[in-house]
């Protein structure tokens, strides 16, 4: 009995100091310094050109992709007339940037939509009717959309640059977000 209670808070401890680490890291990451966007696997395309593709994905209905299957995003905290994005730094770690390249092509969206805007850092990104676009770091696999109404601030956009609506009421606030910036 002794062995099997100790062996059980030792792995209850185990686990809550790995979770203790986790979070001092993401804490430490909630600042606004330092970094700039990175690419993950999460479809960041560096390529000369680029494919915006209006997708069925779950949940989410219709909306645009990039040329490797990941879902694009937009956040309530740009603009989009006049085009301006606000996620930088930190945040551009999470919710990285599509990169404008030299050649786009569209699928499905009116490539009159589709447009660029300089960034803080010099860099190109992607617009759609305005919007600046991002992949977030969390969807690890194509057509996933875990980053859908994180912070009540990140939506999928649609073909038209839209706000993509859940069709479920589940938003993934607690589950996959915190900082401001989904991480």
């Amino acid at each position: 009995m002794f062995t099997t209670r100790y062996s059980r808070t030792r792995r209850v401890g185990g686990y809550a100091a790995a979770a203790a680490a986790v979070l001092a890291l993401t804490a430490s990451g909630c600042g606004d310094s330092g970094g700039g966007s990175g690419d993950k696997s999460s479809g960041g395309d560096t390529k000369s050109s680029a494919t915006l593709t209006a997708t069925k994905v779950d949940k989410v209905g219709t909306v645009v992709t990039n040329s490797k299957g990941y879902v694009l995003y937009r956040f309530d905290e740009d603009t989009a007339k006049p085009s301006k994005s606000n996620c930088n730094d930190n945040c551009a770690k999470v919710w990285p940037a599509t990169p404008a390249p030299g050649k786009v092509t569209v699928k499905g969206i009116d490539k009159a939509l589709v447009g660029t805007v300089t960034r803080d850092d010099g860099t190109k990104q992607l617009t759609l009717d305005g919007w600046p676009l991002y992949t977030y770091a969390k969807d690890d696999e194509p057509r996933e959309a875990y980053g859908q109404g994180v912070d009540g601030t990140w939506y999928a956009i649609t073909p038209t640059g839209a706000k993509a609506q859940s069709s479920t009421t589940d938003q993934p606030q607690d589950e996959h977000s915190g900082g401001g910036y989904g991480y």
